[in-house]
């Protein structure tokens, strides 16, 4: 019999071959030092009885195959075991985050149109008071049940499923398997729809990208990363902050948490990463730490390494909710392109992480409804980065137009021997990543901004992350972001700058007039003549590390319609 292609197959595995194993330790109770005492813990055995008895709870109480459940539920046990849950019977978990604003909160729940709502009684408040999720019937707790109408508890559901037999629905490939609404950094969140092979292909690369090997100890600072460390053979120390704000997370407690249980590998940000390079501890038994969601500093990178053993890896991995992993950079080769992209080369994303295929086409804001070869761009030209490979999602939730905009079909050749992933004939989905860049003579793909981005000038383009790089090696700007005032095609391109803390008023115009003869030094950053301070740039809610350009860009028009 064939098993079910499912996240969730693993753990009977992993119970039966390191059930002792702790597969997760979650923050607890208090030490007498203020640090967590991660008293909350769960073995792999345990996390396989336990999610069966839970899957069978939710399935007598009408959570079956199918049913689109919105989860709001804290990292903790408790988020864990009703994940693999949901996954066992073929449920379809709806995870929205929860930082973003309420409109758009609401938004994406009324988009996912849930038949199911779980949450904490937190969540259940807000449900009942702002008409959230209003298409679920079926409600159920976690925690103490009170006047909102909580349904079931999940105590109630460990009680009624208790004694079941292991629980394991025979999911297809192609079946739905979780909706992962996006932050909606760049625009409105959109839900992702991931089906079972895509989470499947997406352990599958990343294991064999990172050479990452059972037994070994992981701090993932982003929760839903910590469902991957169960199929990799992982425990996960679940770290004590805030998952919204890594920007604002105490790297005493990090650090303590890394020393404690001997974490090898950790995950964070690149706003977190910068958190503990600012901190300054070492950390000399980390062997590898993958940074992902927006480009990682080049001097952010040369700190963290210096934290780092010798042999220790820093990856920098580059994809979207979308696709992930696509393409990967170790700190050692990234520091070596430093200089290039402070030149307004781009920021080097490394090597495409087989088997995808990354190719680039031309710049375009419409749909594409087919692939031709003639959409591809000459070799090192700018365009848009597109991907295809086995974790490539094919639609967004109930969006048809966006999943137009981002997704073009390809006809596939007749299969050949050899070719690996796609042979077969058919179609396959090429995704649109909505990012700009090229390919360098060694095969290296280089990041240079939002499409969306984009400064549309009377003499041209001028692209984020060719521009902002160049002014960034200023050391009294901690950051820039480049934005386009005016009606594309004759915007006026606006440097706004973040400077580092402390900084008087009075130093402003000082700064400002230093920072623009850097941009004199190369034809495409001395086109810029506009530079405004910014007090604090907004970021996006997952990771803080994303510009909300569009925010900066009214205030910026604002300013200057200020100053005439």
């Amino acid at each position: 019999m064939t098993e079910p292609c499912n996240i969730a197959a693993i753990l009977p595995k992993m119970a039966a071959e390191r059930g002792e194993q702790i597969a997760m330790r979650c923050p607890g109770s208090r030490g007498v030092n203020g640090f967590a005492r991660y008293d909350l813990t769960l073995s792999y055995r345990q996390l396989e009885q336990r999610s069966n008895t839970i899957a069978a709870g939710l399935t007598r109480s009408g959570i079956t195959r199918g049913t689109r459940t919105v989860v709001m539920v804290r990292p903790s046990p408790e988020f864990f075991l009703l994940m693999f849950a949901l996954f066992k019977i073929g449920a379809v978990p709806v995870l929205v985050d929860p930082g973003i604003a309420k409109s758009a909160l609401r938004q994406c729940l009324d988009e996912a149109a849930p038949d199911a709502f779980i949450g904490i009684p937190l969540a259940h408040v807000a449900r009942r008071v702002l008409g959230w999720a209003r298409s679920a019937r079926i409600h159920v707790t976690v925690g103490k049940r009170g006047f909102w109408g909580g349904g079931r508890t999940l105590a109630d559901l460990e009680w009624i499923g208790r004694n079941a037999e292991p629980q394991l629905a025979a999911t297809e490939p192609d079946e739905i398997a979780a909706i992962l609404f996006t932050s909606g950094s760049t625009g409105v969140p959109k839900g992702v729809v991931y089906r079972h092979r895509h989470f499947i292909a997406q352990i599958e690369m990343l294991r064999d990208a990172f050479g990452i090997e059972p037994g070994g100890v992981d701090l993932p600072t982003f929760p839903p990363f910590a469902l991957f460390d169960p199929a990799l053979g992982l425990t996960s120390i679940i770290p004590d902050m805030d998952p919204t704000r890594p920007a604002k997370a105490d790297p005493r407690k990090l650090i303590d948490a890394i020393e404690r249980f001997g974490v090898i590998q950790l995950f964070g940000s690149p706003a977190l990463v910068d958190v503990l390079a600012r901190h300054g501890g070492k950390l000399p038994a980390v062997r590898r730490v993958t940074s992902a969601g927006a480009p990682v500093p080049p001097e952010v990178v040369a700190k963290m390494r210096a934290l780092l053993p010798e042999d220790a890896q820093l990856w920098t991995p580059y994809g979207a909710t979308e696709c992930l992993p696509v393409a990967v950079i170790e700190g050692r080769e990234l520091q070596g392109t430093r200089e290039a992209t402070e030149h307004g080369a781009g920021t080097c994303v490394g090597r495409p992480v087989p088997p995808n295929e990354v190719r680039i086409i031309g710049i375009r804001d419409d749909a594409i409804a087919e692939w031709h070869d003639g959409l591809e761009v000459k070799p090192g030209q700018i365009g848009e980065i597109t991907v295809a490979g086995p974790s490539t999602t094919d639609e967004y939730f109930r969006r048809p137009e966006a999943t137009a905009l981002a997704k073009i079909v390809e006809k596939l050749p007749l299969p050949r021997a050899g070719e690996g992933w796609g042979e077969g004939g058919g179609e396959r989905i090429v995704h649109r990543m909505g990012d700009l860049g090229y390919f360098d003579p060694n095969g290296r793909l280089w990041f240079c901004g939002r499409k969306s981005h984009r400064v549309l000038t009377e003499l041209g383009g001028l692209y984020t992350e060719q521009i902002e790089p160049v002014f960034n090696v200023h050391p009294d700007v901690w950051r820039s972001a480049l934005v386009g005032v005016g009606e594309k095609g004759q915007q006026t391109p606006v440097l706004c700058l973040e400077l580092q803390p402390g900084i008087k008023r009075d130093q402003h115009a000082r700064i400002i007039g230093e920072v623009q003869k850097l941009g004199l030094g190369f034809v495409h950053t001395a086109r810029i003549e506009t530079f405004l301070v910014h007090p604090k740039f907004p970021v996006d809610i997952r990771h803080n590390a994303k510009i909300g350009r569009e925010i900066l860009a009214r205030w910026a028009a604002k300013r200057l319609k200020g100053a005439l």
